[in-house]
């Protein structure tokens, strides 16, 4: 069993989930299988856009980290997937329609909600008809690390002092910035935070600067012989 390391410091994204679930289904739910596929969906509806959210079969199957937690063996994967689905729609988490759609006949769950009864009847009525460009995709492994860990992994331990910096940095810039910014200084090999931090600032103060992944070189030039070079140590 692999051990978990802990929750992260510093922001990370929350998953909603209603209190009911807690109160009146956590006590009934006995199946495992089940109680996963109901947290997955709390998850993976949250990052989903649109007014109508749901999901298919093959948004579980596809999820190679998800499928391999619900069952160890691949042949006996979508028996599991199957019944665990249909437990969740028997007790009432998940409405089940299915229909014709554009790669053939399928199956939607929805979760058993407001917008999700609503969907179903708009389906029912033939209102609305969902897309398979509706979806996007999404796996358990693709979550963003935070800007914490990103430093443990690349600039060494976090002190307090550093924590209280990047909390600070936090407050100040959206998080993709902070990420691509320490991405740029692992890639210059210049694995220092005061780096990083003058990157930051001109972007805030000059726009953002956009450059392909593989011009590191060009983007090395920009900051080491520029303004903030008594930062870096050649």
């Amino acid at each position: 069993m692999a051990e978990f390391t802990g929750f992260p410091p510093g922001k990370v994204h929350l998953t909603p989930v209603p209190a009911q679930f807690f109160s009146e289904l956590l006590p009934e739910i006995d199946h495992l299988g089940e109680l996963k596929v109901v947290l997955y969906a709390f998850w993976r509806l949250d990052r989903q856009e649109g007014p109508f959210r749901y999901l298919r079969s093959k948004d579980f199957l596809n999820d190679e980290r998800f499928m391999t937690g619900l069952c160890k063996h691949p042949s006996e994967r979508a028996a599991a997937l199957d019944e665990a689905l249909e437990r969740a729609v028997l007790r009432g988490v998940f409405l089940k329609v299915s229909l014709k759609g554009e790669s053939g006949q399928e199956t939607l769950y929805f979760l058993n909600s407001p917008k999700g009864r609503a969907a179903v009847q708009a389906i029912q009525s033939g209102e609305w008809k969902p897309l398979d460009k509706d979806q996007t995709e999404f796996q358990l492994d693709m979550e963003r690390p935070n800007i914490y860990r990103l430093y443990e992994e690349h600039f060494g331990p976090l002190t307090p002092m550093i924590a209280e910096t990047l909390r600070d940095a936090e407050e100040l810039y959206p998080a993709d910035w902070i990420e691509d910014a320490i991405r740029i200084a692992v890639e210059n090999n210049i694995r220092r935070w005061r780096y990083v931090d003058a990157i930051l600032k001109n972007w805030k103060e000059n726009g953002r600067y956009e450059q392909d992944r593989g011009d590191a070189e060009k983007d090395r030039r920009r900051f080491i012989e520029g303004e903030y070079s008594d930062y870096i140590e050649h």
